[in-house]
């Protein structure tokens, strides 16, 4: 569907949200409430309460792989086909549907740790937020918000996702790592690509001009493979892209040039995927949120991937991660959690691949931890999960890894496959906005 005949419709049907704020949690965060929004208390069962999260490491150097701060955790329980019935109250379509596809799959359910941990300035931010973000006309963004999430005791699934939209990630980060394209029959694609971001929504003391619609800035250089080596991918990721869609640039090393990309998101299919992955799936979910309608469902306590610090290891090969059909369970980590679960359903004149979307978001990061992606016909298509680690030299929570199973093709893509490259992500990289102009990419694919 053409742009601008998609804004028309949005504008014309989508309900109208107040332009005040809608809560004002500032008064109860620190209180029952964690500082980012969770419940402080446990469930009194297997869900402890927050006290605080993982302690900021300073010896820890950023870009290095991290030890394991729960290495003596020993797994409490293995859910499987076998024995899933028993736990379905805990688990998602997705699990239940990965699970019985796959004998050989199985969960590694470990202690929960709330480890989620964030600098005490986020923490400030997210009540300032709290008694000043406001969704904007249509819920195509947000406004008097900065540094993180903006609702940290949302009403509604538009105000989850914007919190996971706006998490804070840091202020910039640079790392390198593979993804890979896994076919039914075992056979992988990998690509080596390096990454730089520059999260201007994250700017310290940063204004809403300051901010000028922006939310990072990206981008990323291919290494790897040599036919595809040098192409490079420059976007501008901004707050409101009904107002203002992203902007991107892609340069392509046997035209010598770069040039826009206008149509970069929604469904179009994400490069070097094997059009497993959409470029709204990037991140987990990403972009206008105008083509879905939002419902807030519930909250869950469920068994989600968490502290996936086996993953996040200089020891390990792809090989060991990386199966014929999934990666290996046993390197994987899951543990109880709240979740908030919020489905996305297409509106009435859109159009894209996936007619209902479905997503679980951590309580205590708001990171979207699980995806379920539906067909036109209902059935259930795909099912993504990140893998988390609280990068504690910062310290903030994000993924180590994610993976997109597709369960009616029997093949998978995964990416943050850093294992073989000395080294993972970098947040002490002082980038800056010069550095993600498109003269900056044209000069640097010279090199």
């Amino acid at each position: 569907m053409n742009r601008f005949i998609a804004v028309f419709l949005f504008l014309l049907t989508f309900q109208v949200w107040a332009e005040s704020p809608t809560s004002n949690t500032s008064a109860v965060l620190g209180t029952g409430l964690t500082p980012i929004g969770a419940e402080v208390a446990g469930n009194g069962f297997d869900i402890p309460a927050w006290t605080g999260g993982l302690a900021v490491r300073n010896d820890h150097q950023s870009g290095q792989f991290h030890s394991n701060p729960f290495a003596n955790d020993a797994p409490l329980l293995r859910i499987s086909a076998a024995n899933f019935a028993q736990h379905q109250t805990r688990l998602t379509e997705g699990q239940i549907a990965l699970l019985k596809a796959n004998p050989d799959m199985y969960l590694a359910v470990y202690p929960t740790r709330r480890s989620a941990s964030y600098p005490p300035y986020v923490y400030d931010a997210v009540s300032n937020n709290a008694s000043n973000a406001e969704l904007i006309k249509y819920g195509s963004g947000v406004r008097n918000a900065t540094m993180s999430s903006p609702f940290p005791q949302p009403q509604n699934g538009l105000e989850v996702l914007w919190n996971h939209t706006l998490r804070f990630r840091g202020h910039s980060s640079a790392y390198q790592a593979v993804a890979s394209a896994v076919n039914e029959d075992g056979q992988r694609m990998d690509t080596l690509r390096n990454y730089q971001y520059f999260f201007k929504y994250s700017i310290l003391n940063a204004t809403q001009d300051d901010i000028d619609n922006r939310i990072f800035l990206l981008k990323y250089r291919t290494l790897a493979p040599a036919k595809v080596a040098g192409a490079m991918s420059l976007v501008h990721e901004t707050l409101d892209q009904i107002r203002s869609p992203r902007k991107s640039w892609v340069y392509t090393p046997g035209q010598r040039r770069l040039r826009r990309t206008p149509d970069l998101g929604y469904d179009t299919a994400d490069p070097n995927t094997n059009s497993i992955r959409t470029i709204d799936q990037v991140d987990m979910f990403n972009g206008a949120p105008d083509f879905y309608d939002w419902t807030l469902l519930a909250k869950r306590e469920i068994y989600i991937p968490y502290n996936a610090y086996l993953l996040d290891s200089g020891e390990l090969t792809i090989d060991d991660i990386v199966g014929p059909k999934h990666l290996n369970p046993e390197l994987l980590r899951y543990e109880a959690h709240r979740v908030w679960v919020v489905e996305a359903n297409i509106r009435v004149g859109y159009r894209h691949r996936y007619h209902k979307r479905r997503y679980y978001f951590d309580e205590d990061s708001w990171a979207i931890i699980y995806a379920e992606e539906f067909d036109e016909n209902g059935q259930l298509w795909q099912v993504s999960e990140a893998h988390v680690i609280n990068y504690y030299e910062v310290p903030l929570v994000y993924s180590t890894l994610e993976v997109t199973y597709d369960l009616q093709n029997s093949r998978y893509y995964v990416e943050g496959l850093d294992n073989e490259r000395g080294g993972t992500m970098d947040f002490s990289r002082e980038l800056k906005e010069r550095d993600f102009s498109p003269a900056a990419v044209r000069r640097e694919s010279r090199r």
